[in-house]
């Protein structure tokens, strides 16, 4: 087992990696402070590890909420759901919730913790690659509205994470790929030769090769903590984890959050941004086609979906968290481990990028 600490000071907290933790009473309990807990999942994860957790459970008062599975039920009304379900059981406020389950999930589970009583206590187990290598960390939580992802939210840091590889067996093999995505994502931000190591075990990865995921889950966290303990509310460099996700965004909001997965919509979005950053003159052709050719072997989209207009990606990237006094930045590359921030480019080459990946 690896454990990684993301230190905040009075917020910091474990990050535990490594098979088979989520049957270890134990260690899951050790970072079980109350007797008041709501287990939040999806019909999905439920059947599967509830009675896991459950099991772990002994002398507390605990509660399950069962929510649908998708990314259209990160929402308003799902979160809604939570609060009252701790209002009705009265849950006061040294009360914990556990999110057992994918990104929507987490990101909903933490958001409701946040609010609930000006804050509360909430644990992470992901169950998906993507939520083990990015959204399980770093506190961001959030819900989407209908005319932009992730809008809506609070920065707000779990008491634990648990990234138990045991469950990735379960994982469809859709699922397993869009996670390749954002483990993808920091060899190109920052770690040239974490990409390079990728490069040549790519099909470990999708092989489900557990020492090769077990490297690459604590290599992207490591990446994802050294950047967030320096920048917790994203005023800098932080913004660099969002590689793609400003394009990917567009993508999932035009098609109502359906059709694609995240990570789908992120590897696009990645190969979109070297497309920019190449006619802008930041990278070469070579580093381009050196992009593609990784997401392709991952299995990700690397054309936009069929269904989705011009028109529609502009607007959408307008509604951006890295938008400034009208000015969208993007995050771009100037080098395969090298990404930079900037809004230093055309209104015609973004429209050419986009223009190409509709086909």
């Amino acid at each position: 087992m690896k454990v990684i600490t993301v230190d905040l000071d009075e917020r910091s907290y474990p990050i535990y990696i490594g098979a088979s933790m989520l049957v270890d009473a134990a260690l899951i309990n050790k970072q079980i402070t109350s007797k008041q807990i709501l287990i939040v999942t999806n019909e999905t994860i439920a059947p599967l590890y509830l009675h896991v957790i459950e099991n772990n459970l002994s002398g507390v008062d605990y509660d399950v909420l069962i929510l649908p599975d998708g990314e259209r039920f990160k929402s308003v009304d799902s979160l809604n759901l939570i609060i009252t379900r701790l209002i009705e059981r009265k849950f006061n406020r040294t009360c914990l919730l556990i999110a057992l389950g994918g990104g929507v999930i987490g990101d909903l589970t933490g958001f409701a913790a946040a609010c609930y009583q000006r804050g509360v206590k909430f644990m992470q187990i992901p169950t998906t690659l993507l939520a083990q290598v990015d959204s399980s960390m770093g506190g961001k939580t959030a819900i989407n509205h209908p005319l932009g992802k992730n809008m809506i939210g609070a920065f707000y840091q779990p008491c634990a994470v648990f990234a138990d590889t045991t469950v990735l067996g379960s994982l469809p093999d859709r699922e397993l790929l869009a996670g390749l995505a954002e483990i993808i994502k920091y060899g190109l931000i920052r770690d040239k030769a974490f990409y390079e190591w990728l490069e040549a075990n790519m099909s470990l990865l999708i092989d489900r090769d557990n020492d090769a995921l077990t490297y690459a889950i604590e290599r992207s966290c490591l990446n994802k903590v050294a950047v967030v303990v320096q920048d917790e509310r994203e005023t800098g460099i932080r913004a660099t984890l969002n590689l793609g996700h400003t394009f990917g965004h567009a993508i999932e909001t035009a098609l109502s959050y359906k059709e694609w997965l995240h990570g789908e919509a992120v590897g696009c979005g990645m190969l979109m941004a070297a497309d920019l950053s190449m006619r802008l003159g930041f990278i070469g052709q070579a580093q381009v086609d050196r992009i593609k050719s990784l997401l392709e072997r991952a299995q990700l989209p690397t054309k936009i979906h069929k269904n989705i207009k011009l028109e529609q990606m502009l607007e959408n990237m307008k509604v951006d968290k890295k938008s400034k006094e009208g000015v969208l930045y993007l995050v771009l590359l100037d080098d395969i481990g090298d990404a930079i921030i900037t809004a230093d480019y055309t209104r015609q080459a973004l429209t050419e990028t986009i223009n190409y990946f509709l086909g």
